[in-house]
């Protein structure tokens, strides 16, 4: 299990369980046992099954867990999307938590994929941000991939963005491409974020690998793909719609990066029903 996904495992049940379930334990003998079943209320990409694995098996390792779907499949509304058998105790703790996880990740994927579904046939790339929720970035960014696009850097630590107020800082584009220059590997590319077609020029012409087009219009983003020539890699970005997005990849433009993959996503709907256990363990659908 990745540390940050462990740590947060461990956060979610520390601030729902704290000193412990008092409701559970009041009133289920510890050797009781049962079966759940985590159901989907709406259609929906699913992601997060791993997680939610992991989640039963923090509390139980000896618990039983079965799917007959995987991440980034699509759920159909009414599908039983995992079944659970084992100690009763297990199944009521672990059961919020573990919805949380999925309902969360599952609205991400099943959002991405709407936008990738708009630029079917299109030869761009669909990107996302750090726009993320502190601390979810890694599993955010890891269903912004069961959805179908694909990441920008994880963070600050992985990819050179001069953005506009580097820019200012530093005293204009050529002074900040010039002095991140002589700092970074030779392998790491540049990427500089413009606003005009001066930006545009200057970036090129200092040496930028990507160019960053912030809130042009469609005109101004077809000049700049046109001065670019396809020395170096363009990205748009900024006010960016999914009724936008062919028009966009019209343009030649080689990524798109939307923000709204990850902050605009709404959680999905799932519920977990458990029962006492039965002779027979039924398969997932």
């Amino acid at each position: 299990m990745d540390s940050s996904v462990q740590y947060l495992i461990e956060l979610a049940f520390q601030e729902d369980i704290g000193s412990g379930d008092i409701t559970t334990d009041s009133v289920i003998a510890p050797d009781a046992e049962g079966t759940g079943r985590i159901v989907a209320k709406e259609s929906m990409i699913i992601a997060g099954l791993d997680l939610a694995r992991e989640v039963f098996e923090f509390l139980d390792p000896d618990i039983t867990i079965c799917s007959n779907y995987k991440d980034g499949d699509k759920v159909k509304k009414g599908k039983v999307v995992m079944e659970f058998e084992g100690r009763m105790r297990t199944l009521l703790i672990g059961e919020r938590t573990a919805l949380n996880f999925l309902q969360r990740l599952s609205g991400i994927a099943t959002n991405v994929r709407s936008y990738v579904d708009a630029l079917e046939g299109k030869n761009v790339r669909l990107v996302d941000t750090r726009k993320t929720t502190p601390g979810w970035r890694t599993l955010e960014k890891y269903a912004v991939r069961m959805g179908g696009a694909h990441n920008h850097r994880m963070g600050l630590y992985d990819g050179v963005l001069i953005k506009d107020n580097h820019i200012a800082a530093c005293g204009g584009i050529t002074k900040a491409i010039e002095t991140v220059r002589k700092k970074i590997s030779h392998l790491v590319k540049i990427e500089v974020e413009v606003s005009d077609m001066s930006g545009v020029k200057e970036a090129l012409k200092a040496g930028a690998e990507v160019i960053m087009l912030d809130n042009m219009s469609i005109p101004q983003i077809e000049k700049a793909v046109k001065i670019i020539k396809k020395k170096a890699i363009v990205e748009v970005s900024g006010g960016i719609t999914k009724k936008k997005l062919p028009a966009l990849a019209d343009t030649g433009v080689d990524i798109i990066s939307v923000g709204a993959l990850t902050h605009a996503a709404r959680s999905y709907d799932l519920s977990m029903r458990i029962d006492e256990k039965e002779d027979t363990f039924v398969a997932a659908e």
